[in-house]
Order: C-alpha cells, then sequence, then structure tokens
C-alpha cells in the first residue's frame, strides 16, 4: 500500500494512503480527512481551548479574567489567529486547570513522526527558549524510559510486547533505523518516533556508535 509519514510541521503525524482522500493508521482503521490532519498549530490550540473552555462551563469573559489576559487577546486565540506565547499558553492551561499539552491534543494515531526541525513549537517571552510537546501521556498509562546504544551494523529485534504498548524514541546521536517492519523509518539526532510495539519490530544502528531514547508507554 502505497503511504507516507505525515511530518509533525504539517501537525498531524499519521500514515497517509496517496490514492484516497483520508487517513488512516496502520491498521488501515479511518483517523481523519486530509484537511483535519493538517491543521496548523494555532488551529490546534484554537479548537482546544474553546474544547477545553466548554468543558469547564466558563464564558469567554470568564476565563480571559481568570487566565489574566484581554478578553479580545483570547477570542483572536479562539479564532485561530495570532502567535501565543509559552507564558499565554500556561496561564490559559492554569486556567482551565488542565495539563499544558491539552491544548495541542487531537485525536492521535499510533504512529506519529517528527524531525528534529519540525513540531509545533512555542517561545517564551522572557527568555531564549523555545518548547516543542513531541507527545503527551493519556490518562491511565505507564511510562518507562530507557538509554539504549547501539554500534554500526548491530540490530535489535524486538518481539511483540503487550496489546496497546507503544514506544516513542528520541535520537541522541547517530543514525538509526527502527519501528515495525511495515512503517520502519530513518532517523537521525533529534528526531522523534512514536509506533506500535504490540506488533514485532526492530532497530538498526546505521552510524559507528547510536544512542537513543526509548519511553515504553503501556496501559496500566
Amino acid at each position: 500500500m502505497p503511504v507516507t509519514a505525515v511530518r509533525y510541521g504539517d501537525q498531524m503525524s499519521y500514515i497517509i494512503d496517496r490514492d484516497l482522500s483520508f487517513v488512516k493508521s496502520v491498521d488501515g482503521n479511518y483517523i481523519m480527512n486530509r484537511a483535519e490532519a493538517t491543521a496548523t498549530p494555532i488551529t490546534l490550540i484554537a479548537s482546544a481551548i474553546r474544547r477545553e473552555r466548554s468543558r469547564a462551563g466558563l464564558s469567554l469573559s470568564a476565563l480571559a479574567v481568570q487566565a489574566g489576559l484581554a478578553k479580545s487577546t483570547l477570542s483572536q486565540l479562539e479564532s485561530g489567529q495570532g502567535n501565543p506565547s509559552v507564558e499565554t499558553l500556561w496561564a490559559i492551561a492554569n486556567a482551565l486547570a488542565v495539563p499544558f499539552s491539552f491544548l495541542f491534543e487531537a485525536q492521535v494515531s499510533a504512529v506519529a513522526l517528527v524531525r528534529a526541525n519540525e513540531g509545533a513549537a512555542v517561545c517564551s517571552d522572557s527568555s531564549d527558549l523555545t518548547t516543542t510537546l513531541l507527545a503527551d501521556c493519556p490518562a491511565g498509562s505507564r511510562r518507562d524510559l530507557y538509554r539504549v546504544q547501539l554500534s554500526k551494523g548491530a540490530s535489535r529485534k524486538s518481539k511483540p510486547h503487550p496489546a496497546g504498548t507503544l514506544e516513542h524514541l528520541v535520537v541522541i546521536s547517530g543514525q538509526l533505523r527502527a519501528g515495525p517492519e511495515q512503517a520502519a523509518e530513518q532517523l537521525g539526532p533529534g528526531d522523534y518516533y512514536r509506533y506500535p510495539a504490540d506488533v514485532a519490530h526492530f532497530y538498526e544502528s546505521l552510524s559507528a556508535n547510536t544512542v537513543f531514547i526509548i519511553v515504553s508507554e503501556n496501559p496500566r
């Protein structure tokens, strides 16, 4: 099947069937249409603020007051306009009593690929800091963190883990090919890749020494 990974610079990272008009997961299930899958960071934020404000039962004015923002600023953000800072988004998240990551949340696939120079980056107003959310942790999940080293040519094949297990992989140094056979990706320093680990998968070093981080996410 002709497929490609949608880069996280396009916000949603899924598997797309190039011959069709919708996005599929690795197992072929419908996820969402292309328009939804290529939402920009600000449209994701706008949708999330509207969603969480509605859940909290707050009016636009009430949320603006609690977040310490002008109503016009909040209205612009909910309309998908503006370029909010880290501080602004933290203020909104705190006022809504939700994690910061909820403001970037959308329906997600088991597969996501974020290159080192991609992602929904948010800058600080007060310092030379940029933060990029790679993945949030679903409620009711456990995550274990591992540092892994592989020498050139070394390959590790892993049998399927328990049902529902995902792996989050970030390359620190070197070059690596990893993932399920049907969705393997070549990765370099700073790249992030999420994939289902309840199917057979592998890691293969393509450089003299490759160091990477794996976060194994398991349903409780």
